[in-house]
This record gives structure tokens, sequence and C-alpha cells, in this order.
């Protein structure tokens, strides 16, 4: 892997935070007014590190993400070819970790780069959506299973949110410390996507503790990581057999009191250990309401799993890309490195121009949900009820506008990286096909992020509702597209304009199929379309936002890239209208 610093090596991830966040309003919603540093002043030491100034809030962020650049490209990246023919191991009930990785995780904790999603008052980094997704980012670009050993702790954000005021105090300052590791426990061998058939059997004790029996399936680090153990957040029935969704609530059990009945042999993350989970009259601590654990507490949670998947895939697709430059370049055939035949610039410049596409997607998510999420619990500080939340109406413009574009970028970016991380292999040819290089671990660590935190099809049935809906002549996403737009001169959005012509026709092809099963079966060409007329809108919205000298490259790209959109999405109203015209004809 390529040594360098993975946050400033990056020319179009400098862009983006120098220039085309818009930082001030992601400061007012997080920051609210720099609350934290007015509490460290009143002497609160909790809040050190809380900025008290736009400049000192962008100037935090930019540290950070320096830190864990160096840290990715100097500590990790060294390592990971290692790590990954190495892997983790299954003996004797136990899960045993490359040494290598376990040095890497208590480097992180010590640097105190693991608790981004945390409040300061817990002991976390005290950092918005927007730099969070910078921050996995580039993890993931390094290594997908040290990125997950690392930040799996961040999933226990979800008691903050839910969990009463004494589990809060008594458990989030050491997850923060790093004295835990955190899995998510939602799969079992007979359910996967179909959470509300689960069966592991949660019986009260006494108070707020239950003991839970049952099996749990892939299970993301499970067993905690080497000497550090786990916590595991886990969905069980306290209702009947048959009370479906309403009858699961949300669990806190300990490593401990669980048996690791094996781990999986899998395709890539080798060093991530995907657990089987045995529970025998566990205890377990209930986090928020009975009842509310699918309804309420995990599907909440969702949004934050969708974004950290699309982090992932713009980080893979990263990876690919600078493994493939460096490659093209260093490697001569007919007396000149291959980078210079057309065929493989070809390759290079798609591959360029589709991920800084993802990332202004994937932005675009963690945005919303930076605008919503905080809103949201600064009203709730100061007192607002549920209905007064609902009833806001900036709350809830952010609150769908995350809703909608969360599923489509897990979607989009998932699938994407996929794509791009082959392109990489191609570039090196043969050489791509060994383990001599890195293009191989990248691509097997790729093709997992279509299929877990919801394979691509929940996505595209998590998104095509909304799209359909959105699309109507008031709806809401055709007024956030509509919106943008206001704000582009025409004469340089023709091609997107042309591409944005023929999506509202194929949407009222797609609308008028008569039967519910000729749309469902055209659904996901439907979601890649809007994914991609989407970041074709952020992509070219980014190069107004930049400086000036330096805007003519990127307009190439996104015109290059509208160009294939324009180009998908005509073949997909065609198909569209053979479909209609089939269905008419019989």
């Amino acid at each position: 892997m390529l040594q360098n610093n993975y946050f400033s090596d990056v020319a179009d991830l400098q862009l983006h935070f120098d220039h085309i966040i818009n930082w001030k309003e992601i400061i007012d919603s997080y920051e609210n007014g720099f609350t934290d540093a007015a509490k460290y002043r009143a002497g609160d030491e909790r809040f050190a590190t809380a900025p008290s100034s736009y400049d000192e809030a962008k100037e935090y962020y930019k540290t950070l993400l320096e830190s864990v650049g160096e840290f990715a490209g100097k500590e990790i990246a060294p390592f990971v070819a290692e790590l990954d023919r190495e892997g983790v191991r299954f003996k004797d009930g136990k899960v045993i970790f490359p040494e290598k990785l376990l040095e890497i995780v208590r480097k992180a904790r010590d640097a105190g780069l693991q608790p981004t999603g945390f409040s300061r008052k817990y002991g976390g980094l005290g950092v918005p959506w927007s730099v969070r997704a910078f921050f996995s980012e580039i993890l993931y670009r390094v290594d997908a299973s040290v990125c997950i050993a690392i930040g799996c702790v961040n999933l226990a954000e979800i008691i903050e949110k839910n969990g009463s005021e004494e589990l809060k105090d008594d458990w989030l300052p050491r997850l923060a410390a790093g004295e835990f590791a955190c899995a998510m426990g939602l799969t079992e061998p007979d359910h996967g996507s179909d959470l509300p058939g689960l069966r592991t059997r949660a019986t009260l004790k006494e108070g707020n503790t239950y003991l839970l029996n049952g099996t749990k399936r892939f299970i993301t680090q499970g067993c905690g990581t080497g000497e550090i153990p786990a916590i595991l957040l886990l969905l069980a029935r306290t209702g009947n057999p048959g009370s479906g969704a309403r009858g699961l609530s949300f669990f806190l059990v300990q490593s401990k009191d669980i048996q690791i009945a094996g781990i999986e042999k899998k395709m890539g993350l080798h060093c991530s250990p995907t657990c089987e989970v045995v529970l025998e009259n566990t205890p377990g601590i209930l986090i928020g309401e009975e009842g509310h654990g699918l309804v309420k507490h995990t599907m909440g949670m969702l949004n934050g799993a969708r974004m950290g998947i699309s982090q992932q895939g713009v980080g893979i697709a990263q990876a690919a890309l600078g493994e493939a430059k460096k490659y093209a370049a260093e490697r001569i055939q007919f007396g000149k490195p291959i980078e210079t035949i057309p065929a493989v610039r070809k390759i290079l410049r798609r591959m360029e121009r589709e991920t800084m596409a993802m990332r202004c997607l994937m932005l675009e998510g963690a945005r919303a949900m930076d605008l919503y999420y905080f809103r949201g619990e600064h009203l709730k500080e100061k007192g607002a009820t549920d209905r007064d939340l609902k009833s806001d109406v900036v709350l809830k413009y952010w609150e769908r506008l995350a809703s909608i574009l969360t599923p489509i970028s897990k979607f989009y970016c998932s699938e994407s990286c996929v794509k791009i991380a082959g392109d990489a292999v191609q570039v090196h040819g043969g050489a791509g096909f060994t383990e001599d290089y890195d293009v191989s671990r990248i691509y097997r660590d790729a093709r997992i992020t279509t299929i877990y935190d919801g394979t691509s099809q929940i996505q595209v049935n998590a998104s095509i509702g909304g799209i359909t809906t959105g699309m109507s002549n008031h709806g809401f996403l055709r007024e956030y597209i509509e919106n943008e737009w206001s704000h582009f001169p025409t004469e340089e959005t023709k091609l997107l304009s042309d591409a944005w012509d023929v999506y509202q026709d194929l949407m009222g092809i797609h609308k008028d199929l008569p039967a519910s099963e000729d749309k469902e079966e055209t659904a996901d060409e439907i979601v890649w379309a809007t994914a991609r007329l989407l970041s074709g809108l952020l992509f070219y919205r980014s190069t107004l936002r930049m400086p000036e000298d330096s805007r003519t490259e990127r307009l190439s790209h996104v015109d290059e890239y509208n160009l294939d959109s324009l180009g998908y999405m005509e073949g997909l109203r065609a198909r569209l209208k053979i479909k209609a015209a089939s269905i008419q004809a019989v």
C-alpha cells in the first residue's frame, strides 16, 4: 500500500474540506453556538477540546483528519498485506488475532482516534457526521478489517441516543476510553434481512435485566479484540412468538457472558472475525423501551449504518484508484508506462471521475445527517417534545433528505466500489490476479460492501418509495433537485440538463407500468439512475465552490460523468418503453 498521509495526499479530499463543504452550516448545527466551549470555561474539563469559534472548529476538525491520515499511511499501511495473509484464527473456543493488529488498535486508542461517534461529554472526539465521513473514508482506504477493529466501538452511539442517563454514564466513558469493543447482533442463522422474524428470546429477570437465549450469526467483532472485551447490542424477542417487529427489544450484553461457536472463513476481511454467538441465559440490559428495539431503535440507527458503508465504498474506491495509478505509472510496456496507453488511460480516468462523484453523494448524505440529527438533539436539550420535533419544518426537511440519500448512497457507493476495484485489477493485468499486489485484497474486501448492513436489494426497497413519491409534481426529491438547480448557470449544464430531461421521462414510464411486479423488476435500475443524477448534480455543484483557476479539469470530469449517465438513462428509457409496449400488446 502507498505510505503517505491519507488525508493530505488526495487532492479531492483537500478540495472538499477547504472549499466545497459549507462548514458554517455544519458547525452551526453541531457546535450549537459553541456551548461545549462555554462549559469548559465554566470549569468542566471534559470539554477541553471544544472549539469556541468557526476558525477553531475547522482547525480542530482538520487536525484530527491530518492525524488519522498520518496514522493510516504510516502506522497501518506497511502491515496490511501481512495482516491479510495471517488473518484471525479460532482455537479452543477463542479467536486469536495477529499481534500486529492488536498493537495497531492499542496505538489508535492511545492516540485518541477511536471515539468519533460519542459527544465530548462522554469522552468522545466530538465531531459532526461530515468529519466522520472523511475519517472513515481514510481508514477504510488503508484496510477495512483494521478500520472495523478501530472504529467498531462507535456502534455504541445508539446508547447515547436511546439509553437511560444511568446507562450512558456507566458505559459511554469506558467505551470512549477503549476499554471495550462493540458488536451489533441482529442476524440469526435463519433470519438476515427478515428482522421481524427473529427468534432469540429475552425473559425479564429483575429490574432492567433480562436473560437471553438464542443464536446470532455474522456478528462482526462479537468476540472483542484480543484482550479487549466487547459489548454486544442485540435484538431479542420480549413479546410473544407472533408479535413481529413490535415484539423486539434492544439489549446490551457483555462478551464474557456469551459463547463463540466459531468464526466464518471469508473471501475477504481476513482480520475481522465474523462470529457465531450462542446465548444461554445470558444477562442483558434493556436499552430504551421494551418493544421498540426494531421499530424505533434499530431503524433509527440505519441512516448511520448506511452512511458508514457509503464511506467504506468511497475509501476502497480511492485505494483501488491509488494503487492502479501507481502501477500504471511504473509498469513499462512497449517502451513506455502503460498509463500513456489510451485504453489504460481511459480506465484510470473513469475510475477517478466515478470516485469523485461517489464522494460528492456520500458527503451530501453526511451533510443531511448533520443538519437533522444534531438540530433534533439540541431541540430536545431545550425541552422540545416529540410533537415539537415533528412540526419543526427545518428538521423535517433534512430528515427527509437523509432518509432518501442514505440508502441511495449505500447502494450506489458499494456497487460502484466493486466495479472500481475490478478496474484496478484490470489495470494490473495478470499481476492483479495474484496475491503479490494489494489490489487482490482490495477487490476481495470490496465485495462485502453490497451485502452487509443491508444488501443492495434491501437498499433498493428502502429507496424506491421515496424516489417515486418524491418525483411527483410537488414531491420532495423534485423540490430538492430543482432548488439546487436554480443556482446553476445554464451554459455549463447542458449534459446534466439532458440527463434530467431523460430521467423525468423514464420516471413517468416507470410510474405508468401497470403491474407492481414490473415496477419492482426495474426498481434497481431506477435507483441507479437516480444515484447518478444526484451524483452528477452534486459533482457539478462542487465546481461552483472551488477556486476558478482549478475548475477546468474538474468540469471535464463532470461532463464525462454526466455523459455516461445520459447514455445509461437513454438506454433505460428505451428498455422501459419496450417493456411498456409489450405489456400493452398483451
